[in-house]
């Protein structure tokens, strides 16, 4: 295989030589991680970045974010479409936190981060994205069911219920 398809393959770049999408991602989120550790005060040099660094990270970015997660009180709290606007905040929905936590794992490492002092890959992470991701399905009446591996999702066969089944 010539190398221009091993970068194909590995998804670092296209045939012209330019970044992948997901390359071009992962440089900009290393960026902007290593900006917000900068901005901290005092700054934390990466050597020193441990999980809680990135906790904080994560939830910094709760601000940008532009998913509705209804808080228990709320009278639309369990409801996937709610009829009306209401108070509850924003935040990062859970699949692009699960995503970006995965590039910024690769670009610890690709950076000369050691693998077992990767801040991304700490236990601690799994277990905030395994709450946010039971969170904002319990506020969205969606259950979140862990698949089989090897299996598919489903479409519901009554397409009015709102709850997503897998097989």
């Amino acid at each position: 295989m010539s190398s221009s398809g091993k970068d194909l393959v590995e998804g670092s770049s296209s045939p012209t030589g330019t970044p992948s999408r997901y390359e071009s991602q992962k440089r900009r989120d290393w960026n902007t991680f290593g900006q917000y550790l900068k901005n901290q005060r005092p700054p934390v040099p990466l050597s020193q970045c441990n999980c809680n660094h990135v906790l904080d990270f994560l939830r910094y970015l709760d601000q940008f974010g532009k998913t509705k997660v209804h808080l228990q009180g709320c009278m639309f709290y369990g409801q996937p479409e709610p009829p009306a606007p209401c108070t509850c905040p924003l935040r990062q929905a859970w699949g692009s936190l699960d995503a970006l936590i995965g590039r910024l794992r690769a670009a610890y490492e690709e950076n000369g981060g050691s693998p077992e002092t990767n801040p991304f890959a700490s236990g601690s992470i799994r277990v905030y994205l395994k709450e946010v991701r039971e969170c904002q399905a319990k506020a969205r009446g969606i259950p979140y069911k862990k698949k089989k591996k090897g299996t598919n999702q489903t479409k519901p066969n009554d397409e009015s219920t709102s709850t997503i089944h897998f097989s």
